[in-house]
């Protein structure tokens, strides 16, 4: 063989070796040692910059979690790809997401927010795509077998909140949106209340996009009818707006106050059992309560209730570990906003199962049917082991695939989100006995 055809053959082995190591390190992820695992593409929508309620932390959160994610290695190996879309608020929107989730193949809907469930649901179960810890807000998620809540919802959240208020408030009024969901928030409430024999609230639908309140505050601090009464205000982001009204009413100047003890007067010995306030977790956040001025705002003193602990409870620790590596300049991701939470527990969710599957390729087939056969999920305490098999649904008629069913009780103390009493309230049974 001559030098020239030597030289020529070495050239060749030498590029193709090249060419063969850079096909193998394609794709592979910090803290791996190999590249045969295909990405994981996932969404995550939310409405954003609409009149109603927003939720742009929620899809925030999810790049945050898959920044942290890849730069770890990936999911059991996979890198983790997210697509955001805002949903809008519209039943237009929400299926203009769910279409785009199909069109770009992602293997689940992670941690999103959507009132137009009809909408988003039936694309995703066209395609087998599925839906892994949505906020909760629309009746689908708790029917499509191709839906798997990490909470029990608004119907939790009302149930738990009617139990709540009954062992304080001798009337309550619910000021709630006039729509068909806020259609179905009294049952809840009142299913709660009646728990402890107490007799059912007043009921004032309200817009769910007013620039004020006036008419119904006035009207529902009249119905809640002095001392002893509450008044419970379920809006969204129009929540506070409601508050602001009902304080602005002629002699509520000082309604709401709380000093932390159940004296029923503040620091100041100024009583303020006339009307206590409540609402429920998304409804009223601790960004808000900060937002409208921690102790001094109209929250101080309200009942809430919530899906998960405390935002200062240490269980959260390594969600605010994540936020403040990868998301620390973005003020859209407040670690103490449920919106943000329940994105963290639902792509916990989504790590868990991918886990437990230890596939180089992972499909959204492949990922509902782990979840069906029983895939247990530990929260680390944010909520009970999650597992969607038909034995661990609460079966409830409207809300049969409800697996978490518990709440917490909270309350507004000097401008914080702090517990009313510790650990988790089982509201199942109640969620069941409503209409």
């Amino acid at each position: 063989m001559t030098g020239r055809r030597l030289t020529s053959l070495l050239a060749y082995v030498t590029t193709a070796a090249a060419g063969a190591s850079l096909l193998t390190g394609c794709g592979v992820l910090p803290g791996t040692t190999g590249g045969s695992r295909e990405p994981v593409t996932v969404m995550t929508w939310a409405p954003d910059g609409t009149r109603a309620t927003n939720q742009p932390g929620m899809p925030a959160m999810a790049q945050a979690y898959a920044r942290w994610a890849n730069a770890n290695g990936g999911i059991d190996g996979h890198e983790l790809r997210i697509l955001t879309c805002n949903e809008q608020n519209t039943s237009a929107g929400a299926a203009a997401c769910a279409r785009r989730a199909v069109r770009e193949k992602v293997v689940a809907v992670v941690g999103s927010y959507s009132q137009n469930g009809r909408a988003f649901m039936a694309p995703l179960e066209a395609a087998g795509i599925p839906y892994i810890g949505g906020y909760g807000i629309s009746e689908d998620e708790f029917t499509s077998p191709l839906s798997y809540p990490v909470n029990g919802g608004q119907a939790s959240l009302m149930a738990g909140h009617g139990m709540q208020l009954a062992e304080s408030c001798r009337k309550v009024s619910l000021v709630r949106p006039d729509t068909l969901a806020g259609d179905k928030l009294p049952d809840l409430l009142n299913s709660g209340l009646r728990k402890s024999s107490h007799g059912g609230a007043s009921d004032i639908p309200a817009l769910e996009d007013a620039a004020e309140y006036t008419q119904q505050a006035d009207r529902a601090r009249t119905k809640a009818d002095g001392e002893d009464g509450c008044v419970a205000a379920v809006l969204g982001e129009r929540t506070q707006t409601f508050f602001d009204s009902f304080r602005r009413l002629p002699g509520n100047e000082d309604a709401g106050r709380d000093s932390g003890s159940d004296s029923g007067s503040d620091e100041d010995g100024k009583n303020d059992e006339a009307v206590r306030i409540s609402s429920v977790l998304g409804s009223v956040s601790q960004p808000v309560i900060d937002r409208t001025g921690g102790a001094h705002s109209p929250f101080e003193g309200a009942y809430v209730t919530g899906w998960y602990p405390e935002a200062n409870d240490a269980r959260w620790a390594p969600m605010r570990k994540v936020i403040q590596e990868h998301a620390f300049a973005d003020n859209r991701v407040d670690p103490a906003d449920a919106g943000v939470q329940t994105t963290w527990i639902a792509y916990t969710v989504l790590r868990k199962v991918v886990e437990s599957l230890d596939r180089d390729t992972i499909t959204a087939g492949a990922v509902s049917h782990a979840l069906d056969r029983g895939v247990r999920i530990d929260t680390g305490g944010l909520t009970p082991q999650l597992r969607w098999r038909y034995e661990d649904m609460l079966g409830a008629p409207r809300f049969p695939r409800i697996v978490n069913h518990e709440v917490t009780f909270q309350v507004v103390r000097k401008g914080r989100l702090v517990a009313q009493k510790p650990g988790f309230v089982d509201v199942g049974e109640t969620v069941l006995s409503a209409p």
